[in-house]
Order: structure tokens, then sequence, then C-alpha cells
């Protein structure tokens, strides 16, 4: 059975019509990855030189002395039981004395907390319990 010139014409007007949306969507990721790197640099030139304006790089090496990141995870868990990550990293940042809702420094402290956590939990000290939306529950084994 012949094929109806419609349909032919109609697939191969659906084929053109799918070409040119895959070149505008890739025109378009190129053209926000563009406006990002525009908007970087006209943060950059609008820089006062205030310290307060622009976001801090956070540095935490020096901020908790060997193995007190892990004293203190210890104390919380053996005293309130299983926590998340993100509950350590701020009874951590409250027991420190630093600003909580800082979400740069918390960031970085979790980053090193859950490294830290790792090496306690490969040594059997600390066990993992699962994971509770996202963030690994931690408990004293």
């Amino acid at each position: 059975m012949t094929e109806i010139r419609t349909v032919t014409t109609l697939t191969a007007k659906r084929a053109e019509v799918e070409a040119a949306i895959a070149n505008y969507e890739s025109r378009l990721a190129q053209a926000r990855a563009d406006l990002a790197h525009i908007n970087a640099v006209i943060s950059i030139f609008e820089a006062s030189g205030d310290r307060d304006a622009t976001k801090a790089y956070t540095d935490i090496h020096r901020l908790f002395a060997r193995g007190e990141l892990v004293a203190i995870c210890k104390a919380a868990l053996a005293s309130q039981g299983p926590m998340n990550t993100r509950a350590l990293v701020t009874h951590i940042l409250k027991a420190k004395g630093l600003h909580a809702g800082d979400k740069v420094l918390a960031k970085s402290v979790a980053a090193r907390l859950i490294h830290a956590l790792r090496m306690q939990a490969k040594r059997g000290k600390i066990a993992v319990r699962g994971k509770e939306r996202g963030a690994i529950v931690w408990e004293m084994s």
C-alpha cells in the first residue's frame, strides 16, 4: 500500500521541527552560560572592596584542633542518640560559638565532618544507620 503524500510531508516537517528545537535548546544553554559569565564579571567589577559585601572563602583548617570535630560529634551522639549530618553540623557550630545560619561555613564543616566520620566508621567507632532526606544518619557503635 502506498503512503499518503500528506503523511510523508508531515513526517518530514516533524523531523525538521525537532531538529530546530534541538538547535534552539543548545543555543539557549549556551546563552544561559554566557549570561552567568557576564553576571560574574559584573559582580567582580561592582565589588566595592568591602569585605562584608563579597562572599568569603571559608578556610576551616585551623578552626578545629586535632580530633576536636570527632570529639564534639561523639559527645552529641552519646547524649542525643542518632543524628544526621545536618543536625551534627548545627550542633558543632553552636558548640564552637559560630553562626549556625552561615550556609558557606556549614557546607565546609559538613564536608570535613563527613570525611572524619567515615574514617571513624571505617575503624568501627561510629556506625552509619542510613539516610534521612539525603543526609547520612550517624550513631555510636
